[in-house]
C-alpha cells in the first residue's frame, strides 16, 4: 500500500484499511475469553490467580484471561533473560539487526489482528489503535536502522604518537545485560515494542511486564516475536499487578537497567530504588506531562481550535502528551473558545471499534470516578463550557464513557493548572501576552510536550524559551501529539523524563549500551 499511516496522515486513510480492520475485528471476537500464558524462557506459564479483562466499552465483554504473575515467575524470567544474554550479547550486530526487522515484519503482518486487540482494550478508536502498532513495527525497524547505520557502534579513535610503537585506538558500545520494560495501558503496543525494540538489537535481553489493563496486546507482540525466530529466554512475558511482580522485576539484583513509561511518582521510586543499589544503573523513564499549547493574537484560529481539540480528546485526553493547558492571547481569547466548543462538540462518542466514532470509553472504573471527582472540581472553581459529565444511558449505560470537557475561569493558582490529571478535560485561559504565556507554559514539574500557534517569528521565540522535549508550531493534526520514529523524535525534560535523548531520534539507541574504550598496542 502506497498510504503511509502516521499519526499526521490518519485523518483521510484508503478504504482498504477500514474493510481490513472490520475483518480482522470480526475474526478477533471469535476468539473472546481465550487465556493467555506468561512466556518465561520460551515455555508457556499458567499462575494460580487469574485476571480477567473486560472491555472498558462494554463491561460485560470478557476479552481474554491473564496470569497474575507472582514475585517468583519475576525472579524467573529475570534468571532466563541472564542465562540467555551470553549468546544473544555475542550474536554480530547484523543478525540481530535481522531478526529485529523479521519482528517488525511479523507486526505488520498482523496489524490489524493486533490493532483491533488495542481497540478493544484500550478503547482507543481504529485509526489511533492502527497508528500505535503502525508506530510499534517503525520503532523497531529505526533501532535497527540506527544499530547499522552506526556499524554496531564500534567507532575507530586516534592512535597515540608512539615512539617505536603503534597503537589502534576505538570506542565500542557494549549492552549492559538483562533490561527490564514496564509498559502503561494507554500505548499498550508501541511503547512496549520501542524500548524492547533498542534493549534487544543492542545485545541485551529483556523481561516486559504490561500494564494489567493492556496484557493483550503484549501478548500478541510475544507471539510475533516467537515467530520472528528470537531465541528462548532472550524475551519473557510476565503479566500481573505492579503491586507484587513490578516490586519484584525492579528490586532484583540481576537487572541491568529499565525503562518505565507511567506517572511521576511511580518513575521516581523506581529511579531512587536504582540509586541505592551498589553501582549505579541506567534507568529511562517517560512521566507524563502537563502540556500547554499557547495561541498567539496572529494566529489561524481554526488551525488552532482543531489541532488543541485533537490532542486535547485524541484517546479520551489518556496520553502523556495531550493538551491540558490552553493559554490564549487575550485578543483572541473569545473567537478561540468559541471555536475550540463546537469543535467539542462535534466529537462523536461511542463504541471505538465502529468507524464513525472518534471518541470512546476512558481505561477503568477509576479513571472514570476521577473523572467525575475533577470534573465537580472544576464546576466549583469555574465554568465548564462543554462536557463534565458521565454518560450512562442507553449504549454507554455499559462502559466507562465520559464527555470530552472545556474549563474556563479557574484561578491561575488553583492546583489542576499543575497536575496531571490524564482525562478528557482541557483549562483554558486568556493572558495579556506571549511572554506571560510562556511563563505559564514553564511553570511545572513537567516538560514533554507543547505546542504554539502564531507566525514564524513567534514560533522561533517558542522554541528558544519553552522548557519541553517535544513541541510543535501551527499543526492541525494535534498541537501538541502525534510524534512519530524518524519524523518526529519524543522524549521529556524536567519531570517528565530522565533520559534526555527522545525515543525514536537519533541519539536514543547508545541509552541501551555502555562503552568501551579498546586500545591495541605492538611495536612498530
Amino acid at each position: 500500500m502506497a498510504f503511509k499511516l502516521t499519526y499526521g496522515t490518519m485523518s483521510n486513510p484508503p478504504q482498504e484499511m477500514h474493510d481490513n480492520f472490520d475483518s480482522a475485528l470480526e475474526n478477533l471476537k471469535q476468539q473472546l475469553g481465550k487465556e493467555y500464558p506468561m512466556i518465561i524462557n520460551g515455555e508457556k506459564r499458567f499462575a494460580e490467580g487469574k485476571h480477567k479483562a473486560y472491555s472498558p466499552a462494554d463491561t460485560s465483554l470478557h476479552l481474554a484471561t491473564f496470569q497474575k504473575g507472582t514475585a517468583k515467575d519475576a525472579d524467573d524470567a529475570i534468571a532466563a533473560a541472564k542465562a540467555a544474554f551470553p549468546n544473544w550479547k555475542a550474536m554480530n550486530w547484523e543478525e540481530r539487526v535481522y531478526l529485529m526487522r523479521k519482528f517488525a515484519d511479523r507486526i505488520s503482518a498482523r496489524i490489524y489482528e493486533i490493532s483491533a486487540a488495542v481497540s478493544l482494550e484500550v478503547g482507543k478508536n481504529r485509526m489511533e489503535a492502527l497508528g500505535d502498532v503502525a508506530e510499534t513495527e517503525d520503532l523497531i525497524r529505526w533501532a535497527a536502522d540506527m544499530m547499522e547505520q552506526n556499524n554496531g557502534f564500534r567507532k575507530p579513535l586516534g592512535s597515540d604518537p608512539l615512539v617505536g610503537m603503534s597503537s589502534t585506538n576505538e570506542s565500542v558500545l557494549k549492552p549492559y545485560g538483562v533490561w527490564v520494560v514496564i509498559v502503561p495501558f494507554n500505548f499498550p503496543a508501541s511503547l512496549a515494542g520501542g524500548p524492547v525494540g533498542n534493549a534487544l538489537v543492542s545485545g541485551n535481553t529483556v523481561v516486559l511486564k504490561p500494564a494489567s489493563d493492556s496484557s493483550w496486546t503484549a501478548s500478541l507482540l510475544m507471539e510475533c516475536a516467537h515467530e520472528a525466530g528470537i531465541p528462548d529466554g532472550v524475551l519473557n512475558l510476565v503479566t500481573g499487578p505492579g503491586s507484587t511482580l513490578g516490586n519484584a522485576l525492579t528490586a532484583n539484583e540481576d537487572v541491568a537497567g529499565l525503562t518505565f513509561t507511567g506517572s511521576l511518582d511511580v518513575g521516581m521510586g523506581i529511579y531512587r530504588q536504582f540509586a541505592n543499589r551498589k553501582y549505579p544503573h541506567p534507568v529511562i523513564l517517560e512521566m507524563g506531562g502537563k502540556n500547554p499549547t499557547i495561541v498567539s493574537k496572529n494566529a489561524d484560529l481554526d488551525l488552532a481550535a482543531e489541532g488543541v481539540m485533537r490532542s486535547a480528546f485524541g484517546l479520551q485526553g489518556q496520553k502523556c502528551s495531550a493538551t491540558s493547558r490552553v493559554l490564549v492571547e487575550k485578543q483572541v481569547y473569545d473567537a478561540f473558545v468559541t471555536k475550540l466548543v463546537a469543535n467539542t462538540n462535534a466529537i462523536k462518542i461511542g463504541d471505538p471499534t465502529q468507524r464513525e466514532n472518534w471518541f470512546g470509553p476512558v481505561i477503568n472504573r477509576k479513571a472514570y470516578e476521577d473523572f467525575g471527582g475533577f470534573a465537580a472540581e472544576l464546576a466549583d472553581a469555574g465554568t465548564i463550557l462543554t462536557g463534565g459529565k458521565r454518560l450512562t444511558e442507553g449504549k454507554f449505560a455499559k462502559g466507562y464513557y465520559c464527555t470530552p470537557t472545556v474549563v474556563a475561569d479557574v484561578p491561575l493558582e488553583h492546583r489542576l493548572w499543575k497536575e496531571e490529571m490524564f482525562l478528557p478535560i482541557v483549562m483554558v485561559t486568556p493572558v495579556d501576552d506571549l511572554k506571560q504565556a510562556m511563563e505559564l507554559a514553564n511553570d511545572v514539574d513537567y516538560g514533554l510536550t507543547a505546542g504554539f500557534v502564531g507566525n514564524p517569528d513567534e514560533t522561533e521565540w517558542f522554541f528558544d524559551h519553552i522548557e519541553a522535549g517535544t513541541v510543535y508550531s501551527n499543526r492541525p493534526q494535534g498541537a501538541t501529539t502525534g510524534a512519530w520514529p524518524g519524523f518526529q523524535s519524543f522524549g521529556g525534560w524536567k519531570g517528565s523524563g530522565s533520559a534526555g535523548k527522545n525515543g525514536g531520534g537519533y541519539y536514543y539507541l547508545p541509552l541501551y549500551m555502555h562503552e568501551q574504550s579498546r586500545t591495541r598496542v605492538k611495536r612498530a
